[in-house]
């Protein structure tokens, strides 16, 4: 009898301490970010100080004394805000647009750039360049893109499925379309000029967030939003889908209806970042991975698992791509360099899990 109570008492506590780890990694995230953000600000050519920035945000608040020059003000609220603003935004809205492609395919290799969406936005940047476009005609010439990328793998994809559109005829589809759409990319590098263009494009597609500006922090939140708040609310109806179609329609889900709804809104994560920040790779795919190892798979706890995380890792890269190296150093060459490792890492660690 004493042993029976023991083993029941022990089986609380184990799961009340399953209970708060989830809530643990929330705060540490949280207070991670944070620190990251703060940090943000005193990092770069231009030194400044944390002071400094709570003294400006003091006097624009609550009426502080002016204690700060003209120049700190302007680096500090015109070019770092914005960029620390969108580096948040960014790693947040890939990494969720991430989980959930991960989520709806059941397979944990799916990234934004499944359907077409980063093939289609670079196109799209890359007519605005060779056109002359400006900063913004660029961002949304590669939003418009990107989403119509995915809108053309999606009919594509009913049209060969007579109707419906099956996860693997999507999928290949997508495929299709992207190789289309980074064959047409191709063809605008061939033709641009090797002097201003070529390099233009060039660069834009490897990502970066040096030219961000506070207009482009409202392009980008706007539909962060919109897209984030039905994934985010319907997060436990894509536990349901993980047990497969008959059961989701057993339990009474409309599967096609609720698919749609996840990739339309995953798409507008990925598309308005890429817009923005230009092809930041490899985010999507290893910081879902990463919230898996810390929270497990479900999707309730995944997806704000995978925004703090997104958020901080690629706030953090950003950090190092404009001190560590004299010259600035794009984002994507960054998360490549972080990220293959890392995503090697997970495979040789679930090929030891297998054989044990």
């Amino acid at each position: 009898m004493q042993i029976t109570q023991m083993q029941k008492k022990r089986n609380e506590d184990t799961k009340q301490t399953r209970k708060k780890a989830p809530l643990l990694v929330i705060l540490f995230l949280v207070g991670l970010m944070a620190a990251v953000f703060l940090l943000s600000f005193t990092v770069g050519r231009y030194a400044t100080l944390l002071s400094q920035l709570l003294q400006i945000v003091c006097g624009k608040l609550f009426g502080c004394p002016r204690t700060w020059s003209k120049p700190v003000e302007t680096v500090l609220l015109d070019v770092r805000l914005p960029r620390v603003l969108c580096a948040l935004l960014v790693g947040a809205a890939l990494s969720a647009s991430g989980a959930t492609y991960q989520g709806v395919f059941k397979n944990p290799m799916a990234s934004p750039d499944l359907l077409g969406a980063s093939a289609g936005a670079g196109f799209g940047a890359a007519i605005a360049i060779l056109t002359g476009m400006s900063a913004g005609g660029m961002t949304m010439f590669a939003f418009l893109f990107g989403i119509g990328a995915v809108l053309v793998t999606f009919l594509t994809s009913r049209f060969i499925g007579r109707g419906r559109s099956g996860v693997i005829v999507l999928v290949l589809t997508g495929m299709v379309v992207q190789s289309l759409f980074l064959a047409f990319t191709s063809m605008i590098k061939y033709v641009a000029d090797p002097n201003n263009k070529l390099p233009a494009i060039t660069f834009w597609l490897m990502g970066g967030l040096s030219s961000v500006t506070k207009d482009q922090v409202g392009m980008l939140l706007v539909p962060f939003i919109i897209g984030i708040i039905p994934i985010y609310l319907l997060r436990w109806r894509m536990n349901a889908l993980s047990f497969g179609e008959e059961e989701a329609q057993a339990m009474g889900i409309n599967v096609q209806v609720l698919r749609f709804v996840f990739l339309f809104c995953a798409t507008l994560l990925a598309t308005s970042s890429i817009a923005v920040a230009g092809l930041v790779g490899w985010v999507g795919l290893i910081i879902p991975h990463l919230a898996r190892l810390l929270v497990g798979p479900d999707f309730r706890l995944l997806l704000p698992v995978s925004l703090l995380a997104g958020g901080t890792f690629l706030l953090a890269v950003d950090d190092v791509a404009r001190t560590v190296f004299p010259v600035e150093i794009p984002l994507g060459i960054l998360t490549a360099i972080v990220g293959a490792p890392f995503f090697l890492s997970l495979l040789l660690r679930r090929r030891r899990n297998q054989r044990s």
